[in-house]
């Protein structure tokens, strides 16, 4: 078995919407989409169209570490 192999056991990371984010950070779901769109915070697109966009929770640990 691969090193890098998820495991059985291992739940699915809950992505947060936008919105979620939004007001984890306590500002506006615009603030986070000029982030989103300007590179600083990454967020995965799905949906029909992938039209929705989620961002991991270690993408967000990782922007508010380095907005600090």
């Amino acid at each position: 078995m691969p090193l890098n192999a998820p495991k059985k056991t291992d739940l699915p990371r809950q992505l947060l919407t936008v919105k979620e984010m939004a007001e984890l950070d306590g500002c506006s779901v615009k603030t986070v989409r000029r982030a989103i769109k300007a590179g600083l915070l990454g967020a995965i697109r799905v949906g029909p169209g992938g039209r929705l966009q989620r961002i991991d929770p270690a993408a967000h640990a990782a922007y508010r570490a380095a907005s600090r």
